[in-house]
């Protein structure tokens, strides 16, 4: 019977509160369904403990002052309070002041709960008996009523632990003590202040702090997107030991939308890594580490006593009124007057050990500006964002004379590439340029007369002459680079085509970079009234094109994704803008440019093998369907194998080359799912796979205890065995065999692995297939393993929201493990990225089968 929550909505102002109104659930479950419980900290007036278990539709609630024990000894007052709605469960946040129960709240524990009898009858009676399966929490518990006396008209219960595995002593070990974080977030409420700290490696954000000097509009100040906190979904990855900022396109006017806009520094741009033990490495956008040229800096963020992260910025010298000067900068290089040169810093990728890329810009900002509120140093500043409206802040800055101002989306990821996400909006037409010679200097000046320019076709592969700049020298500057120049002369004109005075021109290998400022572009691809900037040392060559500045409606369709059209690897993408996935907002196209991407990783997985595909022409919310046979799918450069394997059905398919794997996302494909056999011996099994599939509703703990005892059997047994993530929910184990058992004996090994997990620890396995018999249970899977069966391929994408990647892994990152959805398509490049080696590179399918395993497996078995 479901339970009303009036009194729940009649203590709750949901105008000022975001806690969930109540609503009574009313799932469809088995008569033994699973039942979920979760225990909130929360910091009221008074600090306690909230926990609750669904019944009948809603969470029945009890406040307990302590928090539980895991000591049998320790009988936990818990008051019975209202009943909360389920979706209460997955609340944190903080409660405002004057509500009821105002402060903050986060998810100290949750799983699913088993009680012992019938739960409605045993609650109404006052004595719960119940097992507890969560990530901190196990065994079993009791609540039961009592007739003690309270301080008001609320029933008191006891929470008690019994005397089990799971049991401790409290003087060996306090969970709420040695575990006060969320199981969410990572965050922990300071018992002293109330108030939410956190995770480690993120910030709860603070007012903007101020800086001696602010180079920033007038009508253009204040801290706008610097208000919210990364805390919450930072994830763990592996530090990267390079990085590569993110750069911004340019932009004739911003797109509508939300956007954060600062000032367009007139520096070098640098990244910042700390490494475990805190050291300081200061790069330029090319990965140059220039840390020796900058001690100064390096000492000062030093003091910042970070570890394992990364901090974006631009090294800046500023005029006398304040403002960046780009020339004064080289300058002070010139003269090592490193002193006077300033870092403002505007993201951290990384922050202490947390990897917030995926995290929006605003959080990522609120985080470092938290570290940088309490630095006392000279030479570090927070680039503040503006807060006012485009027009004023653009006529502002030109007004200034600044170069510019960058506008940055709200909520956006941090990518190692140029993004639409990030745009840069110029008071003045302003680029790089390639210096391919000189022309010979006139009158009094001596060195040269004009710096011949070029700038890379769209390709990036052909210079192509685009004009010379006269002016913006002194004969300093003239005689500085003419001695550059001189070093790197050749005889070949470095460009194609008809150079005004190619005649007298004196030409240079093209290998320096100036920047430089001009009118507009003539149509014949030149550049009217030059001014010459500086040289920059920055910027790679290969790079310097010509910069066009995108509508705002080019813009808006990049999304900080780059527009694929045309052809991935070869082959042609239709619709390639059209969208797939509502949550990571991916296109067609960005899934054949990620497949291309990851090829060289995926193809030993995939070729040899016969494949399945799930097609989904309509993207993830749509049908889906699977395809085993060629038929008339007419996928360019796909192998069709020998059709009398299967006569009746027609040839099975292989995906052994880049132009199959792509030609297949062409025809709507998703997901990649290979036989546990070759192509040439589709009638031998040469892997066996065990897919641990839980009950949704278990805590991940129980996803990982599950799959380390299913290795510690295997490695009794002697074989070797390698794990990948799911993409979905569960793990995926794979043992490698030499090619000698047929699929009926295949397929009975697994399920005598199944049976035999299933029979040592019936509470945590079962061996039997559909969602009645899994509940609080894990299921392992063994019918992968039959002829024709298939299952996904390592790093194939997934058809669920968010685009989730089946990834292969190591053991040593099993405890770490997060989700079996951990990589998806917008973060499996930076795990690649930063691996030291293939975690499979070892696999091999020699070991056999014998008759001793089968033996070892029966002789355990009870």
């Amino acid at each position: 019977m479901a339970r009303p929550l009036t009194e729940y909505n009649r203590k709750r102002d949901f105008e000022k509160t975001r806690e969930p109104p109540g609503e009574t659930a009313r799932r469809k479950r088995a008569a033994a369904g699973s039942l979920s419980f979760v225990i909130q900290k929360h910091a009221a007036r008074r600090l306690h403990y909230d926990f609750r278990l669904e019944l009948d539709g809603t969470l029945v609630s009890w406040a307990v002052p302590k928090g539980p024990s895991l000591d049998p000894k320790d009988k936990r007052l818990a008051v019975h309070v209202e009943d909360h709605p389920i979706s209460y469960g997955s609340f944190e946040g903080s409660i405002p002041k004057g509500q009821y129960g105002g402060g903050d709240v986060i998810v100290w524990d949750h799983g699913i709960w088993q009680p012992h009898g019938d739960p409605s009858k045993a609650y109404q009676e006052g004595k719960l008996k119940f097992t507890l399966i969560g990530e901190k929490l196990s065994g079993d518990w009791t609540l039961v009523r009592t007739r003690l006396p309270g301080n008001s008209d609320k029933e008191q219960w006891l929470l008690i632990k019994e005397r089990d595995q799971a049991a401790r002593p409290a003087d060996e070990y306090d969970v709420v003590r040695e575990r006060p974080e969320s199981v969410i977030s990572g965050a922990v409420i300071d018992e002293k202040t109330g108030r939410t700290q956190p995770a480690a490696g993120t910030a709860r954000a603070k007012p903007p702090s101020k800086t001696k000097t602010d180079p920033r509009p007038a009508a253009a100040k204040g801290g706008k997107g610097t208000g919210k906190s990364a805390s919450k979904s930072a994830s763990k990855s592996a530090f990267p030991q390079t990085l590569s900022p993110q750069l911004a396109t340019l932009a004739s006017q911003p797109p509508a939308g939300d956007w954060l806009y600062e000032v367009k520094y007139d520096g070098y741009r640098v990244m910042v890594r700390f490494d475990a033990k805190g050291k300081v490495t200061i790069f330029t956008r090319n990965g140059h580490d220039w840390s020796a040229k900058l001690p100064e800096q390096v000492r000062e963020l030093g003091q910042l006593k970070l570890t394992s992260s990364w901090l974006d910025g631009e090294l800046v010298v500023l005029n006398e009124d304040g403002l960046p000067d780009f020339q004064a900068l080289q300058n002070a290089f010139d003269t090592k007057s490193t002193r006077q040169m300033l870092l403002f810093l505007f993201d951290a990728p990384f922050l202490q050990g947390e990897d917030l890329r995926q995290q929006a810009v605003e959080g990522r900002r609120g985080a470092l500006q938290e570290v940088l509120a309490e630095h006392q140093g000279e030479l570090l500043r927070f680039s503040e964002t503006f807060d006012a409206d485009y027009v004023s802040i653009f006529r502002s800055a030109c007004a200034m004379s600044l170069e510019g101002i960058i506008g940055k989306r709200a909520g956006s990821p941090y990518v190692s590439r140029r993004s639409a996400d990030w745009i840069k909006l110029k008071c003045k037409q302003r680029q790089e340029f390639v210096i391919i010679g000189f022309t010979a200097p006139k009158g009094s000046r001596s060195g040269f007369g004009s710096l011949l320019l070029g700038v890379h076709d769209e390709a990036g592969k052909e210079l192509r002459y685009a004009g010379r700049v006269g002016t913006g020298f002194n004969q300093a500057r003239i005689t500085a680079i003419h001695q550059q120049l001189q070093a790197l002369q050749q005889k070949e004109q470095p460009v194609a085509g008809k150079v005004p005075d190619a005649r007298t021109a004196t030409w240079v290998k093209p290998q320096l970079v100036g920047e430089v400022e001009f009118a507009e572009w003539t149509g014949a691809g030149v550049i009217r009234q030059p001014v010459f900037v500086a040289l920059r040392s920055d910027k790679p060559v290969e790079e310097i094109v010509r910069e066009q500045p995108a509508a705002p409606e080019e813009v808006e369709k990049v999304m900080g994704r780059k527009r694929v059209s045309g052809k991935v690897a070869g082959v042609k993408i239709s619709n390639a803008q059209r969208q797939i996935d509502e949550q990571s907002g991916a296109t067609k196209g960005d899934l054949a440019e990620f497949y291309e991407s990851i090829c060289d990783w995926m193809m030993p997985h995939l070729a040899g093998r016969p494949v399945s595909l799930l097609r989904a022409p309509e993207g993830v919310g749509g049908e889906q369907f699977f395809q085993k046979h060629a038929e008339r799918l007419a996928i360019p450069n796909i192998r069709h194998l020998d059709p009398a394997l299967d006569p009746e059905h027609g040839s099975y398919m292989e995906v052994n080359n880049v132009r199959a794997l792509i030609g297949a996302v062409q025809m709507g494909t998703i997901e990649f799912h290979t036989w546990g056999a070759g192509s040439s011996r589709i009638d031998r099994a040469d892997r066996i796979t065990l897919d641990l599939d839980p009950d949704p509703d278990l805590p991940w703990k129980s996803m990982l205890d599950a799959t380390q005892l299913v290795l510690a059997v295997l490695d009794e047994l002697g074989l070797e065995s390698w794990l990948k993530t799911s993409g979905g929910k569960g793990m995926h184990i794979i043992i490698p065999v030499a090619r000698h058992l047929d699929w009926e004996s295949a397929k009975a090994f697994s399920r005598a692995i199944s049976s035999f997990m299933a029979s040592q620890l019936p509470d945590r396995f079962t061996a039997k297939m559909g969602p009645n018999n899994r509940v609080g249970k894990i299921f392992i899977d063994y019918l992968r393993n039959q002829f024709g069966a298939s299952t996904v391929a390592a790093y194939s994408v997934r058809a669920r929201p968010g685009l989730p990647v089946s990834v292969p892994i190591s053991r040593d990152e099993l405890p770490e493990l997060r989700s079996a959805a951990q990589w998806h398509i917008g973060n499996l490049q930076q795990r690649l990225a930063g691996l030291s080696g293939d975690p499979w590179a070892d696999y091999h399918n020699r070991q056999r089968i014998k008759q001793d395993h089968w033996q070892q497996l029966n002789a355990k078995a009870p």
